[in-house]
């Protein structure tokens, strides 16, 4: 029997988007807790999955609640189900999240979201050094097929200390280091999605190969552990 995110949690979601308000919420609780498990069933498929090809030690499902102590918009639910499948650290570096949401916005990601300041500052040596492992990572015709470019914020110049003429600083002054790969509802709900999930988040692994090399070892190259 194949595993598909179900209908009805777009159906669900979109109905929230209308009625994001606690008394709808909890006139409907019931039948959220219901699709919640459908969905998070699909999310524990798919981290099996990605245990048979990758060291994977945990799944988060995000919660539906919204943290609006700090925000403008007081609403307090999320219109999408969020998980994120963490690889093993310290040696394994890199992650992956789907996001599911209606309206044909649905997306995988993954990559280096938040590197800490020692990471950032690691890769940004590396790619100083020696941009061209990297660069033939990201130009692969099948790499680039399944996952376009590489997106993240970016500094308007070089950092501090880094030649903003150096032939590398396109590189160099990117704070986020991710790639994204949108679905419609269609392609969501289909058989074949969770394959494709799966097929995707496969193809990442050079890029998380060499991205884990650089972050576990010295500028040397000399291992870290």
């Amino acid at each position: 029997m194949n595993v598909i995110i179900p209908k009805s949690a777009f159906e669900f979601l979109k109905k929230l988007e209308k009625n994001n308000n606690r008394d709808w919420f909890n006139d409907h609780k019931k039948e959220f807790k219901v699709i919640e498990a459908e969905v998070k069933g699909v999310y524990s498929t798919i981290f099996e999955n990605i245990k048979s090809h990758d060291d994977v030690d945990k799944l988060k499902m995000f919660r539906i609640y919204r943290d609006v102590r700090f925000s403008k918009d007081k609403t307090p639910y999320k219109t999408h189900f969020g998980c994120s499948f963490h690889r093993a650290k310290p040696k394994l570096r890199g992650g992956y999240y789907l996001h599911l949401t209606p309206n044909n916005q649905s997306f995988l990601a993954t990559g280096f979201w938040e590197p800490n300041k020692d990471d950032l500052f690691r890769i940004r040596k590396e790619f100083e050094m020696d941009d061209q492992e990297i660069r033939n990572i990201l130009s692969n015709k099948r790499f680039k097929s399944v996952w376009g470019n590489l997106l993240g914020d970016e500094l308007k110049s070089a950092p501090r200390d880094f030649d903003k003429e150096h032939k590398a600083i396109d590189l160099i002054r990117k704070k986020q280091f991710i790639f994204t790969k949108k679905f419609t509802d269609k392609e969501v709900i289909s058989e074949g999605f969770i394959k494709e999930v799966d097929n995707s988040f496969k193809a990442i692994r050079p890029y998380f190969d060499y991205m884990s090399d650089v972050l576990t070892t010295n500028l040397n190259g000399e291992s870290l552990f």
